[in-house]
């Protein structure tokens, strides 16, 4: 809230520190290339390639790889994955998930059956 009449820098003051609250900042590393492993994505683009060749990815796995890159070095379970990428309203099953990790690990993966970038935690 701001009281009128303002000025124009204790306007933009209070517009940088609320989008510095909110962690909007984290926001321009969006825009910029990420390296995951041997993979390059501008999440913002969504554009991806290995060594210099795209990698076609599809939206939601463009959508499951920037949800795991957010919470890299984390634990990540199906539930909350499912929630975040398909929402309450959407019901897959937590093979769903299962399908687009192989699939995702197929177009990233050095080797897809010893996979170094997305990685399974079992138990």
């Amino acid at each position: 809230y701001i009281t009128k009449p303002f000025s124009l820098r204790e306007l933009l003051a209070r517009v940088r520190a609320i989008l510095r609250r909110t962690g909007a900042e984290e926001l321009k590393d969006e825009h910029r290339i990420q390296q995951i492993g041997n993979l390059s994505v501008n999440f913002a683009g969504y554009t991806a390639n290995i060594k210099g060749e795209d990698v076609k990815l599809s939206h939601k796995e463009f959508e499951i790889l920037h949800y795991l890159y957010a919470h890299k070095n984390e634990t990540v379970d199906r539930d909350n994955l499912l929630d975040s990428i398909w929402g309450d309203n959407y019901q897959p099953t937590s093979r769903t998930i299962d399908n687009f990790i192989v699939k995702l690990r197929q177009k990233i993966e050095n080797d897809p059956n010893d996979p170094k970038v997305i990685l399974t935690v079992h138990g």
